[in-house]
């Protein structure tokens, strides 16, 4: 049973008259004339991009809007007036599930499992940003929810729709490089705080539903320019820091390309734990075990912040080599491949592969795939049965920078470390009883 609290103070200000009926299957009639009902948690920043990519699809309909600041949700509410607004999307879904179709979650990384677990035990299809959870067992049961549901799902990591990527992709997938042992990705973006806790505590503003923000993780007071707009992603109890924030879109092209599954371990490099802020440096190693595309196992290596990028010559490059702020490098053994974050694969040596062709590849619309799916055609390149694995192999390195420079043994089949019981115990954190959902 969905856990909904009391009525809090929301903006009613139209109703739907048309009535549609969702399939069983969670897929809508393909038919032409049919329309997509949407609604979006999260109105604001990389929400009000979702909002608009979605909407821009010519079978959309904007249903309800959501967010706990008032200020962001009239903004939105002024694009899309006959939508329903909300500040809590726990009252959203309890009041309007007949009325929505599908639905999209661009929260804080905290907030995003509890949303888009709410929408699939009310079948619903959901779009949700990356990375897909907070925590690694959020992810994996995402994906087993998802999986039952049957319904379309989409992380939202747009690139991997991109030319640049599918291209990528294929490059690594026709051998031209050969078996790839080791990966060096990076991002010189620093989502960290290696500060004390704060203490300029102060009211929230009154356009701030400070406890809805707040919503699953441990209730702690309002600072001012801290938590809300965008800072949380330093912070540990609400974001995953520029590994989870960054990483999860450059680590993707080479665990798409290489077909990996679980890593084996992983290990980091970084300063001393606090209970606050993710590290402003960070240096983390996963292995994983061979496939068709590598050696017998393959070494990930992730930097960033003031570690990144790495020195050229440290990635098996000349000293001087120009890297791009943000990246990966795939080292095969016939060659090395370097994709810039959203820019075109280089191969080196270059007077190896002066002659080479890349291969043709088509541009996907991202947010439209998803929809599409949604409509009953085709499906999603970047589903939750994608997405959950992705997102646990990340977020291991997330619970990796609480215990530097100790190697975390992985069991995939038992979903936990077996070398060290404190790394289990933050697998999985407990939400606050009033925002619990079932099937987390």
């Amino acid at each position: 049973m969905i856990t909904v609290l009391p009525r809090r103070q929301f903006l009613k200000t139209t109703t739907t008259a048309t009535a549609f009926t969702l399939l069983p299957s969670g897929l809508l009639s393909s038919a032409p004339n049919s329309r997509l009902r949407t609604a979006h948690i999260g109105v604001g920043g990389m929400g009000g991009a979702d909002l608009r990519s979605i909407a821009s699809h010519p079978r959309v309909e904007v249903a309800a809007l959501c967010d706990i600041d008032q200020t962001r949700l009239d903004a939105a509410h002024r694009d899309y007036p006959n939508a329903e607004r909300y500040s809590d999307f726990r009252e959203m879904m309890a009041q309007r599930t007949d009325n929505i179709d599908a639905v999209v979650v661009s929260t804080p990384d905290h907030t995003h499992a509890p949303a888009a677990m709410t929408a699939l035990n009310a079948g619903k299809p959901v779009y949700c940003q990356k990375p897909l959870t907070h925590d690694v067992y959020e992810a994996r049961q995402l994906r087993i929810r998802a999986a039952h549901a049957g319904v379309p799902t989409q992380m939202g990591i747009q690139v991997h729709s991109s030319q640049t990527y599918r291209r990528a992709v294929e490059i690594i997938q026709q051998g031209t490089i050969g078996a790839v042992s080791q990966v060096h990705a990076w991002s010189s973006k620093n989502w960290g705080y290696d500060g004390v806790d704060f203490t300029n505590v102060t009211t929230p503003p009154e356009n701030i539903d400070w406890d809805l923000w707040i919503g699953s993780a441990t209730m702690r007071p309002f600072v001012p320019g801290v938590y809300h707009p965008a800072q949380w992603r330093k912070l540990i109890d609400f974001g995953t820091g520029t590994l989870g924030d960054m990483g999860v879109h450059i680590f993707d092209t080479p665990y798409a390309a290489l077909e990996l599954t679980d890593p084996l371990w992983v290990k980091t490099n970084c300063r001393i734990p606090t209970s606050v802020g993710h590290p402003e440096k960070n240096r983390v190693q996963y292995a994983f075990p061979g496939t068709r595309f590598t050696t017998d196992s393959l070494l990930w290596t992730w930097y960033d912040g003031a570690d990144a990028p790495p020195l050229p010559e440290k990635v098996g490059l000349p000293k001087d080599f120009p890297l791009p702020s943000q990246g990966s490098l795939f080292t095969g053994e016939d060659g090395i491949m370097l994709l810039p974050h959203v820019g075109e694969a280089q191969l080196i040596p270059e007077d190896k592969f002066k002659n080479f062709k890349p291969p043709v590849v088509s541009n996907i619309n991202h947010y439209h795939q998803w929809v599409d799916a949604c409509l009953g055609k085709g499906h999603t390149n970047a589903g939750f049965d994608y997405a959950g694995p992705l997102t646990e192999s990340l977020l291991l390195g997330v619970v990796a920078n609480r215990f530097p420079d100790t190697t975390l043994q992985w069991d995939a089949s038992k979903g936990q470390v077996t070398n060290l019981a404190e790394a289990n115990a933050l697998l999985r954190r407990s939400y606050r009883p009033e925002f619990g959902v079932a099937n987390l």
